[in-house]
This record gives structure tokens, C-alpha cells and sequence, in this order.
């Protein structure tokens, strides 16, 4: 099943528990606007190429909206439009005043140089500029983007609007980027995952981690894990998956990681199947990786009492029917990697303000939001006496339609 079709799919759900008017839930379901704009670019050899942009704006009945851009060959608008509509439950979840929004660049951006990669994003920037903005839609990095790709847009943006750093998230520190923002999707994980243990009576402190994917997510949320007791027995990426039961030293691990750009060679552990790793014996599961990766192939294996979704959409309906009747607990991915749209909003509020913050300042006020956010979805589990991810999305989406009948959304 798709990423569109599980989230339409949870949102009925939801829709249905909260017993939603029929057509109050059918206009939450259908995006504010949709773009699709050419950006034609002249290579570095001369020649040109054109790559199809687009950008979904779901819903704006609690703020702004907001979402990542992402550069990948399989930017697809039916891809963009569920993760738009996630945007919205999720930032409702988290209770920050925006709504959802998602874009993306149909490019590999491997295959193109700095300089083509900074004339695409400026392009696509002229032809999206009148569409968002500070009070409209404010976009962030997402795969294939970074804090540079930010900057060329807020820059591109500025010239026909003004010096407006508010207009995108996740920028570099030196352009009013937030402190603590690299880490805030990965340190919002362990909040998220400190708040669950603690409702079942444990703590991170000597439970057993398996992490799958190594990225910035991945690395800083294994990092955190290690810092407090947690033994991390496996994890692995792209390049790899590695073992060790008594526990991989994570700062050994991310060192090697940064010189040699792999897991391979690594010594505090033994190479393994990478296929086996998603069913490795361990306390806490947490796939920080692609989409779909827990189905109804390896969801009856799986031998973690705890799933944290680091990812967006990792398990598939299918298997969390079946994880559930195994009675594993699920934290659900519209929670759970919440924290890094919360730090970008407090970016956006930092760059409105014209006031930084410390650090200490982003990490304590996320923490708060994370754990808030837990127990909110906690009251909506035990009002509806449903599992987490559906107590996640009637918490997100009553919020939302709430909103939206205060606004007056037949007029």
C-alpha cells in the first residue's frame, strides 16, 4: 500500500472514531492548492534541461503551511500529496499553529553540479515566490536538500520581497538557522521514546536499541540513546549493517562513519545480514529510514516489544495489524519524528522575533512540546480507546477540523 493510500486510509479511520460530518471530512481530505511548474536550466557544458517542480499546499485553517522540499528521481504527486496531508495531522499533533505542505524537484541531485543545483533552486524559487511565504507556506530541507538549498532560496525569495528569513526553515546558523535544529528530529525520537517507556514503567537506561538507517536522524538519535545507559546492539544504512550484543560504541561508530563515509571496516562489531536487522532480537525497534519497510513479509519476526517510527510511514497497514495482535507497541511516525518541524517553528518564531535562542532554550522548549503532545495523544487512546496511532491522528485531525468549523469552512 502507498504512503497516499495508508494515510487516507488512517485519516477515514480517524474520521470515523470522531464521527466526523461526511463532508466536513471529505473537504479536509482535498488539498488547498497544487503547483507544477517547469524549471528550465542551462547545464555547466551549455546545453539545457528541464525538470518538473511541484509543490502541494494541503491545508491552512491553523497557520501557515509548511513542509519540505525534496530532490529525488521519484518525486511523484501522489507521494507529495500524502505527505502533505501528514504534514497537516502532524503539526496538529505537535498542537504548532500550521498546516501541511510538502514539494519536491523530480531531479537526481547527484548528477548535478553546485552551480546547477543553485540555478534549479533559484528557478524553481521565481516560479513558486508568489505562492509562499512567511504567513503562507514556509518550506524546509527534505531528501536531497539542505541548509544550502534553503539558502539560495531565502535569498532568491528576498530579492523580490524583502529580506525575509522567516521564509524557510532548516537554514544555515549564519542566516538565522536555529541552534539544535540538526538534532531536532533524531533528540525529539529519544523525548518521544522517554515518554512511552516511562507509561510502561522503564527507561532508556539498559533496554536494548536496533536502528535502522544511519543518517542524521539515525546517528543522532543512537547517540542520545548512548549518552543515556541505552545499549545500541545494531544498526545499519545503506552501506551496511553491523552487530555487537553488548553494545556498539556510538561515538567510535560515528567516527569511523565520517572518515571512511561507511559502516564497513568498522571494528567495535560483526558485519550482518542487513535484511535480518528490522527482526534482530532487541527491546526497541527504530526504523529511521525508508518508507514500507515493515510489511506483511517480516512483521510476524519482528522481535521488539517497542516500535519507534524515525521514518515516515515505515510500517504498512498490513503489519501493524499484525504487530498489534502480537501486542507490540507502535509509536507512530506523525508523532514520533515530530520534533524536527517543532524546532523549525521555533526557527520561524526565532526569525520573526528577530531574537535567537540558545541552545538549552530549543532542546527544553522541544522536550516540553514532545512530551505534551504524548500525553495528549494518551487521553485521545483511553477517550477512544484505540491504539496510539489511531489516539495520533483523532488528536491531529479533530484539531484540524475544529479549525476549520471555527473559520466558517462552508462560507
Amino acid at each position: 500500500m502507498n504512503a497516499l493510500a495508508a494515510t487516507n486510509r488512517n485519516f477515514r479511520h480517524a474520521a470515523r472514531i470522531l464521527g466526523l460530518d461526511s463532508k466536513l471530512e471529505q473537504s479536509l481530505l482535498i488539498p488547498f492548492r497544487e503547483i507544477k511548474v517547469e524549471c528550465t536550466i542551462p547545464k555547466d557544458d551549455g546545453s539545457l534541461v528541464s525538470y518538473v517542480g511541484f509543490r502541494v499546499q494541503h491545508d491552512n485553517s491553523r497557520g501557515p503551511m509548511k513542509g519540505g522540499i525534496r530532490y529525488h528521481r521519484e518525486v511523484d504527486p501522489d507521494e507529495v500529496n500524502a505527505l502533505a496531508q501528514l504534514m497537516t495531522w502532524k503539526t496538529a499533533v505537535a498542537d504548532i499553529p500550521y498546516g501541511g505542505a510538502k514539494g519536491g524537484i523530480g531531479c537526481n541531485p547527484k548528477d548535478l553540479t553546485k552551480s546547477e543545483l543553485e540555478r534549479l533552486t533559484r528557478v524553481f524559487t521565481q516560479k513558486i515566490h508568489d505562492l509562499i511565504g512567511i504567513h503562507t507556506d514556509v518550506p524546509a530541507p527534505d531528501m536531497g536538500t539542505n541548509a544550502q538549498t534553503m539558502a539560495w532560496i531565502l535569498d532568491e525569495y528576498s530579492k523580490f520581497h524583502g529580506h525575509s528569513p522567516a521564509v524557510v526553515t532548516g537554514k544555515p546558523i549564519d542566516l538565522g538557522g536555529s541552534l539544535g535544529r540538526e538534532a531536532a528530529t533524531g533528540r525529539g525520537v529519544v523525548f518521544g521514546t522517554e515518554a512511552l517507556l516511562a507509561e510502561h514503567g522503564k527507561s532508556i537506561k539498559n533496554m536494548t536499541f536496533v536502528i535502522q538507517g544511519f543518517g542524521n536522524v539515525g546517528s543522532w538519535a543512537a547517540k542520545l540513546i548512548h549518552e543515556r545507559g541505552g545499549k545500541v546492539i545494531a544498526v545499519s544504512d545503506i552501506t551496511g549493517a553491523i552487530r555487537n550484543p553488548k553494545g556498539i560504541d556510538i561515538p567510535e561508530l560515528l567516527q569511523h562513519k565520517e572518515t571512511t563515509g561507511s559502516l564497513k571496516g568498522f571494528q567495535g562489531g560483526d558485519f550482518m545480514n542487513p535484511d535480518e536487522l528490522l527482526v534482530h532480537e532487541c527491546d526497541v525497534l527504530i526504523p529511521c529510514a525508508l518508507g514500507g519497510v515493515l510489511n506483511r513479509n517480516n512483521a510476524a519476526d519482528v522481535k521488539a516489544k517497542f516500535i519507534i517510527e524515525a521514518a515516515n510511514h515505515p510500517t504498512d497497514p498490513e503489519a501493524d495489524e499484525i504487530l498489534s495482535k502480537k501486542g507490540v507497541v507502535i509509536l507512530p511516525d506523525i508523532y514520533a519524528n515530530a520534533g524536527g518541524v517543532t524546532v523549525s517553528y521555533f526557527e520561524w518564531v526565532q526569525n520573526i522575533q528577530g531574537f535567537m535562542w540558545d541552545e538549552d532554550k530549543v532542546n527544553s522548549e522541544l522536550q516540553r512540546y514532545m512530551t505534551r503532545a504524548f500525553y495528549n495523544i494518551k487521553n485521545m487512546c483511553q477517550t477512544h480507546d484505540c491504539n496510539l496511532r489511531m489516539g495520533a491522528f483523532t488528536l491531529g485531525v479533530n484539531r484540524v477540523a475544529r479549525a476549520t468549523l471555527l473559520r466558517g469552512w462552508e462560507a
